[in-house]
C-alpha cells in the first residue's frame, strides 16, 4: 500500500512495500534526518528521540536508517525493540523525549511497513509538522543540515521499557478489582505486544492461554490476531474460556470474543464502554467521537442513554483531533480501534481490554449478556477501482442514484461514499433495516460509480 502520487504522508504516517517507494532504506534516513532537524530547536541540551518497532524482519532495515539519520544530526537515539504503538506514545512522553518513531504497517501483512512519528506529548505528528517533515525530505538540504563530525549523536538501546509500560497498563485497571481466576484467550497476532500482553493480564491474576506469541519476522497478522479472530473464538470454545482477546500487530486495536465464542461489534464494545462511563459520571462531554464507518445502531444506542455522536472522517488521527478539541474522552472506530484520552494520546488495544474485563468484573456479567441488547444495522461495504478521483458532487449520473436510495431508506439508513485515501479505488457504504436491499442499493451505486470513474 503507498500514498497518492505527490503526498509522502498518509492518514497514519508513512507506509508502503518493504524496499520500494516510499518505504526504502534511503527514505528512512531522510525522514530520520528531518524529524531530528524539526526538533532540533527544541529548548534543551540534550535532544533525544526514542524508536520502536513491531515484529516485521523489515523492522531491522528501517531502524537502522532511521538511527544513521537522527544521530547525523547530532540528536541521541534510544531503541527499545518491538513494542507497540501505544507503547511507543507512552515512552515519549513518560521517557521525555523530543520525539517518538514507530515502525509498523499495523494490520497489514509482513511485507509492507511504515513510519509513524509522535510529539513529545505522545500525540501524532499535526499536519503542519507533516509538511514541514514532507518539505525537507524534497528538499535536497538535508545533508547540507547535518551536525558537524564532534557533535554526531548516540544511540542505546534500553532493556527497561517493556516494564515501564506493563507497570502503566497495569495503573489503568482499577486498584480494588483483579482478574483472579478468569481465563483468557489471547491472541498477540505474532506483533508488538506478544510480550508485554501476556505479562500484564498474568500480573493482574488471569489464567491467560496465549496464540500468536512466536514472531519469526513474517508471520505477523498472518491469518491470526484481530483481523481473524475466527481462532481466538475456536479456543476460548475449546478452553470454555471466559474471554478471548484479538490485538493487532501493534497492538492499538482490539477484537474481543464472548465466551460462546461470539466475536463482539466494535461498535458494541463501544456502546457498552459509554454506558459504564455514564453510570460512573465519568464520561466528558456527553458526546463520543466515532467515524462516518461508525454503525447506526451505535448512534440508536447512544440516544437512548443521553449520548450524542460526533462523526469524523476515517482515521484514529482525526477521532483524536476531535476529542481534544471537543473536551470528549472516549472514542473509536468499529475495528476496535478505541481511544481512552483519560489514559493514553492513542487507541490501545491492551487498555481497551482492560476497560472491557473491568466492567465484566464489576458488574459480575460475561460479554455476550452485556451486548446482546446492541442492534446492529446491515451495513454492506463495495469498493469500486477508479481512474480518477473526482468530486462526488460532479458525477450527476451518481448522485441520482444516492437520492432514489436515500428516499427508498427514508430515515432508516444512510449511504456514504468516499475514496480511499490509499488506494485508487471508490468505498460505496450502505445501511439500512433489510440487508438484502441495503445490498442491492450499494450494488447500484458501486455500478454506477464503475460507469462515471471508468477503472482499469
Amino acid at each position: 500500500m503507498s500514498q497518492e502520487k505527490g503526498r509522502l504522508f498518509g492518514t497514519d504516517g508513512v507506509r508502503g512495500m518493504a524496499n520500494r517507494y516510499p518505504m526504502t532504506a534511503e527514505m528512512a534516513l531522510c525522514l530520520g534526518q528531518a524529524i531530528a532537524h524539526v526538533f532540533h530547536n527544541a529548548r534543551s541540551e540534550h535532544k533525544r528521540i526514542i524508536i520502536g518497532k513491531d515484529t516485521r524482519l523489515s523492522g531491522y532495515l528501517f531502524e537502522n536508517a532511521l538511527v544513521a539519520g537522527i544521530t547525523s544530526m547530532g540528536v541521541d537515539v534510544i531503541q527499545v525493540g518491538p513494542m507497540p504503538t501505544p507503547g511507543m506514545a507512552f515512552l515519549t512522553a513518560d521517557m521525555r523525549c523530543h520525539a517518538g518513531v514507530m515502525i509498523s504497517a499495523s494490520h497489514n501483512p509482513y511485507q509492507d511497513n511504515g513510519i509513524k512519528f509522535f510529539s513529545s506529548d505522545g500525540f501524532k505528528l499535526p499536519d503542519e509538522i507533516e509538511n514541514r517533515i514532507e518539505a525537507l525530505v524534497g528538499s535536497g538540504q538535508l545533508t547540507a543540515l547535518c551536525a558537524e563530525s564532534d557533535q554526531i549523536g548516540r544511540a542505546k538501546r534500553i532493556d527497561d521499557a517493556e516494564g515501564r509500560y506493563v507497570v502503566f497498563l497495569k495503573k489503568t485497571f482499577p486498584r480494588d478489582l483483579s482478574l483472579d481466576g478468569l481465563r483468557i484467550v489471547l491472541d498477540c497476532a505474532n506483533g508488538a505486544a506478544y510480550k508485554v500482553g501476556p505479562t500484564v493480564l498474568g500480573e493482574l491474576g488471569a489464567e491467560v492461554f496465549t496464540i500468536g506469541v512466536d514472531p519469526n519476522g513474517r508471520n505477523i497478522n498472518d491469518g491470526c490476531g484481530s483481523l481473524f479472530p475466527e481462532k481466538t473464538a475456536t479456543r476460548v470454545r475449546e478452553l470454555r474460556a471466559d474471554v478471548g482477546i484479538a490485538l493487532d500487530g501493534d497492538g492499538d486495536r482490539c477484537t474481543l470474543i464472548a465466551s460462546t465464542g461470539e466475536v463482539v461489534d466494535g461498535d458494541a464494545l463501544i456502546a457498552l464502554l459509554t454506558r459504564d462511563r455514564v453510570a460512573r459520571d465519568a464520561l466528558r462531554g456527553g458526546k463520543i467521537v466515532g467515524t462516518v464507518m461508525s454503525n447506526l445502531g451505535l448512534e440508536r444506542a447512544l440516544e437512548r442513554i443521553g449520548v450524542g455522536l460526533l462523526r469524523t472522517q476515517v482515521g484514529d488521527r482525526y477521532v483524536v483531533e476531535a476529542m481534544r478539541a471537543g473536551g470528549y474522552n472516549l472514542g473509536g472506530e468499529p475495528s476496535g480501534h478505541i481511544i481512552f484520552l483519560d489514559e493514553n494520546t492513542t487507541g490501545d488495544g491492551l487498555i481497551t481490554a482492560l476497560q472491557a474485563l473491568a466492567i465484566m468484573r464489576r458488574n459480575g456479567k460475561c460479554l455476550s449478556e452485556m451486548t446482546a441488547d446492541f442492534e446492529r444495522f446491515p451495513q454492506v461495504l463495495v469498493n469500486v477501482k477508479v481512474a480518477e478521483k473526482k468530486p462526488i458532487e460532479s458525477l450527476p449520473r451518481v448522485t441520482e442514484v444516492v437520492r432514489r436510495v436515500d428516499a427508498e431508506l427514508n430515515g432508516r439508513g444512510r449511504v456514504l461514499i468516499r475514496y480511499s485515501g490509499t488506494e485508487q479505488k471508490a468505498r460505496v457504504m450502505v445501511e439500512g433495516d433489510d440487508e438484502r436491499l441495503v445490498g442491492e442499493f450499494a450494488n447500484d451505486i458501486a455500478e454506477e460509480l464503475k460507469r462515471s470513474l471508468a477503472g482499469g
